[in-house]
């Protein structure tokens, strides 16, 4: 014969404790039950959600030239997370009034800075560095000084309309010896 003690009080909160911990275990498998059924996409692919949710275009190790007026430029390494090719075709940022994608180009043997025609384009899963003295993206009229240490935001365009923002910190540069105030050229 077996005999159940109870203890004052402890019977009521066991009950309450069981019930709380049913209720709960109910309410997870009807969270998991909603989740598992996705879309027909999902289901063929199940990493579909996360890439359609994903950037096109990541920014590494963006950075900008610390400037006082004027104009100046934006650098980093654009990185294709796509399988098929992504162009970049414009951008804008909170401390200028025009954003153009530039290059630099050897034009009758001389450097040349100008606008990219066609903009960056990024083949599936490759990348596209900006760095000084070559491709970068353009701040001109800026609107505030840009001092080391600044962050800046900037937003590119591709060419099917979605947008990419990221953040570039300022810092003083004094290589390559590029000169954004005098000499460009639209290409």
């Amino acid at each position: 014969m077996s005999t159940t003690t109870t203890v004052p009080g402890r019977s009521h909160r066991l009950r309450r404790l069981v019930a709380v911990t049913a209720v709960g275990a109910i309410a997870l498998t009807a969270l998991v039950a909603c989740g598992s059924g996705g879309s027909s996409a999902e289901k063929a692919s199940p990493s579909a959600a996360v890439t359609a949710d994903a950037a096109p275009v990541t920014v590494k190790d963006p950075w900008v030239k610390a400037a006082d007026s004027e104009m100046t430029g934006v650098f980093g390494t654009l990185v294709n997370t796509t399988g098929g090719k992504v162009t970049v075709v414009s951008g804008t940022s909170t401390v200028s009034e025009k954003t153009e994608l530039h290059e630099v180009a050897d034009v009758d043997g001389k450097p040349t800075m100008r606008q990219k025609a066609g903009g960056f384009e990024i083949p599936a899963g490759a990348s596209h560095e900006l760095k000084p003295g070559a491709d970068h993206i353009m701040l001109m009229g800026l609107t505030k000084p840009v001092k080391p240490g600044d962050e800046v935001t900037v937003t590119l365009t591709l060419d099917d309309g979605r947008t990419v923002k990221f953040t570039a910190v300022a810092k003083a540069f004094a290589g390559a010896k590029e000169d954004y105030n005098s000499g460009m050229t639209k290409g």
